[in-house]
């Protein structure tokens, strides 16, 4: 098989990249990261050692992506399928571009920094860092809220790489700054989100690995 993907089904991030492939069908090995022998090979192809990285074994030699974006992008350009997840025309391609960068810069990264706290030693921890989060996702739900209102999808009315990275995005941020009611028009959205086959298949598989979650996976979704 042509395609390699070294991932974590419980990875947000990895998440974003099986949203794409499953939309698609795109046929892939799934090495799924989880001992020495894993690691080893990540550190080998990509030496910061973050996941998830697209291996794809090409008639001109071994092309090795790092990133969930760019391999997104990747994807597009030579496994394209049915559901063209980055539009051609260019200026329809900004919008898909913005909101995907939205949903990774302020909603994915505050949601980690508050997940990754948990995991530092006492006296070690960031309270001030944490609470700036919690007030960037409060920001960022009002914003992405209006920015929702008479919309199904996040950019161009179809379902596109911007819902690839808002899938797992707002999965985890509701979990750890839960989705104020208020917010009618984005709590609707993250629920199309979980009903699209693509993402509730990534979800599912990530189940058995809920209780890796620091503060504790909320009984639901």
């Amino acid at each position: 098989m042509a395609l390699t993907l070294l991932f974590h089904p419980f990875s947000s991030y990895c998440q974003k990249v099986l949203i794409a492939l499953y939309e698609n069908g795109t046929p892939f090995q799934p090495l799924l990261l989880g001992d020495a022998a894993g690691f080893g090979r990540l550190a080998a192809l990509w030496p910061p050692r973050k996941f998830p990285v697209l291996v794809d074994k090409r008639t001109d030699g071994e092309r090795t992506v790092p990133e969930a974006t760019a391999i997104i992008e990747y994807l597009e350009v030579f496994h394209p399928g049915p559901v063209t997840l980055i539009p051609k025309d260019a200026a329809q391609a900004v919008d898909v571009r913005l909101m995907d960068r939205i949903f990774d810069n302020h909603v994915h990264t505050p949601m980690q920094k508050i997940v990754g706290d948990v995991l530092r030693p006492e006296g070690q921890r960031d309270p001030t860092g944490v609470a700036d989060a919690h007030a960037t996702l409060d920001t960022l739900y009002a914003w992405l809220d209006t920015h929702l209102a008479g919309r199904t999808w996040a950019a161009q009315d179809q379902f596109s790489l911007a819902d690839c990275a808002a899938g797992p995005a707002l999965f985890y941020a509701d979990w750890v700054h839960p989705i104020d009611e208020r917010f009618a028009h984005l709590r609707a959205y993250r629920q199309r989100l979980l009903a699209r086959p693509s993402f509730a298949r990534a979800i599912d598989e990530a189940r058995p690995f809920r209780k890796l979650f620091p503060l504790g996976a909320p009984d639901r979704d």
